[in-house]
């Protein structure tokens, strides 16, 4: 294996991660979905679907989507590979599934107006909901995923003096992940949002900003911090990641620019020399809710070793970033 090859990175990490769903979460979701996208970009590859079908088709039923829709974006999200599956195999039972989770999102006050999906603020949420929205919106062409989406968007705002984001109001510090999710959740939206939706350039620009302020803290190695702005934190993988994957989305769509192609090379280095032949990573932030310090935060916890949140998104970013370098 080349060990700065996104195409052999890829299929190193899909036949480590991707390989169960339950208990359903978006680090196991994506993980799947990045398979399935792997499988399409090269037909030929060793990933069979049957065997992804066998994983997720037990869950696809109406006991289970009750039980999914009483938890939280977490977990609705992790069946972002819905979109995927229904596109390959032609069933539509897997993006219905999904749409009934996106469904629970469709909250309006009495003068029709998106209520707050998370009154706190959590920046989880900005992917999670993009995810869902924006795929259930692409299948059914259904205007209220889309104005719940773009209303989200909007009216999330990071701080005003740095430009970052704060985990959530309760947790006002600069979380590395926190942040990569903002990335992550625009560049999912504007990759549904259609192009004539009057809110998609004002958005554009949100994303665009957001990108170059945290590009001022990106560290010489190419990795983004536990906390962006604290360099006595330390250097995070799945920030690293999630923030390339956003990059290398955002110059293959046009939404970013040639400036970002130095700092995306650079992330793809930082990420690949913490990936190890086996599939294990290093310096990745465990699962993290709201903290009450700032030192919660700067000491927090890392995986060493297989990773499904960890590989799951480097996953994502060695399919994108191959794509941009035109190797599939």
């Amino acid at each position: 294996m080349k060990k700065n090859n996104p195409k052999e990175i890829a299929a190193l990490l899909s036949k480590i991660y991707g390989n169960q769903l339950e208990p359903a979460n978006y680090v196991r979701g994506v993980a799947i979905s990045g398979k399935l996208r792997l499988s399409k970009l090269i037909p030929k590859s060793n990933i069979k679907i049957p065997s992804i079908t066998k994983i997720v088709d037990p869950l696809i039923n109406e006991d289970y989507l009750a039980k999914i829709i009483r938890s939280d974006g977490s977990v609705h999200a992790g069946f972002v590979w819905a979109e995927d599956l229904t596109e390959i195999s032609g069933d539509t039972k897997y993006i219905n599934f999904l749409k009934k989770i996106a469904d629970s999102y469709l909250q309006f006050n009495s003068e029709g107006k998106p209520l707050p999906i998370d009154p706190d603020d959590r920046v989880e949420d900005i992917f999670y909901s993009a995810a869902l929205l924006g795929r259930a919106y692409k299948f059914t062409n259904n205007d209220q995923y889309l104005d719940v989406l773009v209303d989200h968007l909007l009216s999330a705002t990071p701080e005003s003096k740095t430009g970052l984001w704060w985990h959530c109001k309760s947790s006002p510090f600069f979380w590395g992940r926190g942040n990569a999710f903002v990335t992550l959740g625009f560049a999912e939206a504007l990759t549904y949002i259609p192009s004539n939706n009057q809110s998609k350039t004002v958005i554009e620009k949100k994303h665009q900003l957001h990108i170059k302020n945290l590009l001022q803290y990106q560290d010489s190695s190419g990795a983004w911090r536990q906390v962006i702005n604290r360099s006595d934190s330390y250097l995070e993988f799945t920030a690293t990641a999630m923030i390339g994957y956003a990059l290398a989305c955002g110059r293959s769509n046009g939404w970013l620019g040639s400036y970002v192609d130095e700092p995306l090379e650079r992330a793809w280095q930082a990420v690949t020399n913490r990936i190890t032949a086996d599939g294990s990573v290093r310096d990745a932030c465990i699962g993290t809710g709201p903290l009450e310090h700032l030192g919660d935060y700067v000491n927090r916890g890392t995986v060493n070793g297989l990773d499904d949140r960890s590989g799951s998104m480097a996953l994502l970013f060695s399919i994108e970033y191959g794509k941009f370098l035109g190797e599939f």
